[in-house]
């Protein structure tokens, strides 16, 4: 005789919109003095690297069609990845979960050598989107345990972009976390020592944890070039320039987004009463704006514009209308499609590139 059996089936919670307290609410509980504005910080938002990525994966569903699968966030950034996702984008944490000759996108932040071994392991096709400032570091990283240099690597370990590093020498490599690190941390040879970095860190804490490494390692090298990344460096400088003026900054970006949340503690550093991050306006709480007149506004590297503007909508319908950009930088860097893509392109006939990420006056107006 057959038995039935019963299938648990877990359903998400529906979303239920917060109920927010008016601004007559608000101004009643701690009263403004002088005007409300906006401090909006520039640049701010999508990178050259994070452009290239998420067109790569745009273009390559448009022409290879879906699914496209992805090893780990091609990005980090909730929105950018939930939106490839509706389009067929299929994100995966590593090649194994990719059906063999199928064909997957390696992420911004780089890979080791292993995770490439990997994919060819399975046959599967590749498109290798990491950031050609990643990919400069990994190449610093080859280049100097070639020449049996010992090197110290700045960064967050866990971090993709950090493992994809640390992969191409292993045996050359230590990790340093935090400036902490840098007074325990013991070399084998320090004589023949140098210093790579994750691309996305505070260049203020990276560069006191340099400090204290030559403070104990007087022949500590430096790189050839800075690995902090012009982003990183430009969104931090912007934040500093308006941080001693805003009572309140708010930081657009995902937890996951390392150069995000250096934002938030930059923020703060530098004289901002409050700061806090949020990956979409309705995560805003609007009892930060009790007593609030200045408001600083940015985001992290991988995020798009869209979600600012949301905010700033969200900040004018609560007083703050009058919006000033504080230019610290002009980015006019574009990086190439990978390759891989470029010749996708080339053989159907698409000589488009696909929407940039770059922020002009008449975003901030329209």
């Amino acid at each position: 005789m057959a038995t039935s059996s019963t299938v648990q089936v877990s359903l998400p919670m529906p979303t239920i919109p917060r109920s927010r307290r008016s601004p007559a609410e608000i101004a009643a509980a701690a009263p403004v003095s002088g005007e409300r504005h906006v401090l909006l910080a520039a640049p701010r938002g999508y990178c050259a690297g994070v452009d290239r990525a998420v067109i790569a994966v745009e273009k390559a569903l448009e022409h290879y069609g879906a699914p496209v699968y992805v090893r780990k966030q091609i990005v980090h950034n909730l929105h950018v990845v939930s939106t490839l996702e509706a389009r067929g984008a299929i994100f995966v944490e590593e090649n194994e979960e990719v059906p063999e000759g199928a064909l997957v996108v390696f992420s911004a932040h780089g890979v080791s050598p292993a995770v490439v071994q990997s994919a060819a392991d399975r046959n599967l096709r590749t498109i290798d989107a990491t950031c050609p400032l990643v990919t400069k570091v990994h190449k610093e990283a080859v280049r100097f345990a070639r020449e049996d240099y010992e090197i110290l690597l700045i960064g967050h370990e866990g971090h993709e972009e950090v493992e994809g590093t640390y992969g191409e020498a292993p045996d050359h490599t230590q990790i340093v976390n935090n400036p902490d690190e840098a007074d325990t941390i013991e070399v084998k040879n320090p004589d023949k020592l140098i210093w790579l970095s994750q691309t996305t860190l505070s260049v203020d804490e990276t560069m006191e944890t340099v400090r204290r490494l030559r403070a104990r390692f007087p022949k500590l090298q430096d790189p050839p070039s800075d690995d902090i990344c012009y982003a990183t460096t430009n969104r931090q400088d912007a934040i500093k320039a308006i941080a001693p003026n805003s009572d309140l900054v708010i930081v657009v970006g995902s937890s996951n987004s390392s150069n995000s949340v250096r934002l938030v503690e930059v923020a703060l550093e530098y004289g901002a009463k409050a700061a806090h991050r949020v990956d979409y306006a309705s995560e805003v709480d609007e009892t930060w704006f009790e007593g609030v007149a200045t408001v600083g506004v940015t985001s992290g590297a991988s995020v798009p514009e869209v979600l600012v503007r949301d905010v700033l909508a969200l900040l004018a319908d609560y007083g703050y209308g009058s919006v000033e950009e504080v230019t610290t930088a002009q980015e006019d860097i574009l990086f190439s499609l990978p390759k891989e893509i470029r010749a996708k392109l080339k053989e159907a006939g698409d000589d488009s590139r696909g929407p940039g990420g770059r922020i002009t006056k008449s975003d901030i107006s329209s």
